[in-house]
């Protein structure tokens, strides 16, 4: 859908975004901190592989999906998560946590996405190294990848939003405000927050988007994809779908863990 005076969507949002990237001083030189995540996040109710499906926004299967969580030696846990439509396009992502000293938590060590679009062809990856405080944007040809340093604190969190989002989930937090990393059109890092909104039944869904700030948040709305992830706090690992675009301006997909109706996390809505 083109977007007001002529200009296309994806035009509109690039431009909102490095408006709002200019007005915080986010830019490509590095910053003084530590060299860890400053979030701290749960540990994994359940581990192995768990099966799911990938639907379109009508509720329609179009692909399968699986999250696979494993137990590392010595600790640390890997997180690899797998998506996308059949003959068309996909993701995969991968985060890598380290338990904390006391041994109750979990701080990111590093995540990746890579995507292909439509046709198959690879979009480039995007990688975060929080050791090194360092996310980089590879381009599809694999040339020099674009670096930023990670901000102080270092809240981004790019995958494992199924661990980020439960205290929303289980009533313990209203509001999360955490960071994204983008790769489209220049490496950036965007400011989110995330919330519960109204459920079916049991199932609560958390939805989070970018904060652009008031003026800009409101004028980007229409523009920006809905995000979100449902859990259902009764079940073994709460997590029971999310609903995400496979790439930057590609196709929206909803991800439901098998066993569970995708109506139910209201993709017709």
């Amino acid at each position: 859908m083109p977007a007001p005076n002529g200009y296309s969507r994806a035009t509109v949002i690039r431009a909102l975004v490095l408006m709002l990237a200019g007005a915080l001083g986010l830019g490509l030189l590095p910053r003084a901190g530590g060299a860890e995540s400053a979030l701290v996040l749960p540990l994994p109710d359940e581990f192995g592989e768990i099966d799911a499906g990938t639907f379109d926004e009508k509720g329609a299967r179009v692909g399968d999906a699986r999250l696979r969580v494993v137990q590392l030696p010595g600790g640390d846990v890997q997180l690899e998560a797998r998506s996308g439509i059949e003959g068309s396009a996909e993701m995969l992502v991968t985060a890598h946590l380290r338990p904390t000293a006391d041994g109750q938590g979990l701080r990111l060590i590093s995540q990746s996405s890579q995507s292909k679009d439509e046709q198959g062809r690879p979009l480039g990856i995007l990688a975060i190294d929080h050791l090194r405080r360092e996310a980089s944007c590879t381009p599809p040809s694999g040339g020099e990848p674009q670096r930023l340093a990670l901000p102080t604190p270092d809240r981004v969190v790019n995958v494992p939003h199924n661990l980020l989002f439960q205290s929303l989930a289980s009533g313990d937090t209203d509001e999360i405000h955490f960071q994204i990393v983008l790769c489209r059109s220049g490496a950036r890092i965007i400011n989110a927050r995330a919330k519960v909104v109204e459920g079916e039944g049991s199932v609560v869904e958390v939805r989070y988007d970018m904060d652009l700030g008031p003026l800009l948040s409101k004028i980007a709305a229409p523009f920006m994809p809905r995000l979100s992830v449902w859990f259902d706090p009764a079940a073994q690992g709460g997590w029971v779908g999310q609903r995400f675009p496979l790439f930057s301006q590609g196709p929206t997909v909803i991800v439901v863990r098998s066993g569970f109706d995708s109506q139910v996390l209201g993709t017709a809505r």
